[in-house]
């Protein structure tokens, strides 16, 4: 085995073990402060489904390609290899609609009482349920057509109609067809980028007119720490920021893929690397946004075991 190969086998294998650890041990707070009754928020549920669709694409895409950069080659057959290009699918836009969900949601609950979306930021928690379940429907349906474009490891006696991508391959067909599937899978991504874009330049706004609206206070009373408002402001700022990063680099290598013809091996396993960061930072991310949520609610639970004085 090439020792170039164990090294990005090693890659993989890190990106996969310290994101889905991450995405899973958060998960798992959540799920433990409900189910002993603490009252989370409303974002906390937007934030549970993040890290389950971040879960499936470090999955469908990490273990793969440390397989194949480890030696074992064709051990996926033509189901296994559609349905793990399915749930990779499905998971990325599902993660690309909850980073969006979760700064739109957040744009109208730091607007201002005065702003147009004062009446609306009262009742978005109702539908944060159903923008939800709407967002799986959604991507389930739009990438069902997917699985009809790869196929099994290409055989060498016939590689004049499909594109390998190492442990499967894709099937060519006519390009008008392939370029409008392009663009209606695009479609919803772009769209959340731009709503992303937007919420985020609000949030900065926002900031920015406490930020004005504080230099005017000179009380001895008023704590130089931001309110927690702000914190989790700037968390969702950082984690849409760093969303946005990884989500244009992904793209631009995506669009390489999509034009060469025989993309070398390097140029797809930094695709695959590159489309993995995100899942696996943005839980350390959140993490520092809910740290103070989990120590209050743990707090709350062991207060509420130990015995009455």
């Amino acid at each position: 085995m090439v020792t170039k190969d164990v090294a990005i086998g090693m890659i993989f294998l890190s990106q996969t073990v310290f994101g889905t650890l991450g995405n899973l041990c958060l998960l798992y707070l959540y799920l433990l402060l409900y189910f002993t009754g603490c009252r989370l928020r409303t974002t906390d549920l937007i934030v549970e489904n993040l890290l389950v669709a971040n879960s499936f694409v470090i999955l469908s895409r990490g273990i793969p390609h440390a397989m194949i950069s480890f030696g074992w080659q064709h051990v996926f057959n033509v189901h296994e290899c559609k349905f793990i290009s399915y749930m990779h699918r499905v998971g990325r836009g599902v993660s690309i609609g909850s980073t969006c969900l979760l700064s739109v949601f957040w744009a109208m609950v730091i607007s201002p009482r005065n702003s147009r979306f004062a009446e609306l930021k009262m009742k978005i928690p109702k539908y944060v349920g159903l923008s939800i379940f709407l967002c799986w429907i959604l991507q389930m349906l739009i990438n069902v057509i997917f699985p009809m474009y790869v196929s099994g490891k290409v055989s060498k006696k016939n590689i004049t109609n499909t594109k390998d991508f190492q442990y499967c391959s894709s099937v060519l067909h006519d390009q008008t067809a392939d370029w409008l599937y392009a663009a209606l899978l695009s479609f919803p991504d772009v769209l959340s980028l731009v709503l992303m874009l937007w919420a985020s330049s609000s949030m900065v706004l926002v900031l920015y007119r406490h930020k004005q609206r504080m230099r005017h206070i000179h009380k001895t009373n008023v704590s130089s720490r931001s309110s927690p408002e702000s914190r989790a402001t700037k968390t969702i700022l950082l984690l849409v920021s760093t969303f946005v990063f990884f989500y244009t680099l992904a793209c631009i290598f995506q669009a390489c893929l999509s034009i060469i013809s025989k993309p070398s091996l390097f140029l797809m396993n930094s695709t695959s690397i590159v489309d993995g960061c995100f899942p696996a930072v943005s839980p350390f991310l959140l993490l520092s946004y809910n740290s103070t949520t989990f120590r209050l609610c743990f707090a709350w639970i062991s207060n509420r075991k130990s015995p009455n004085d």
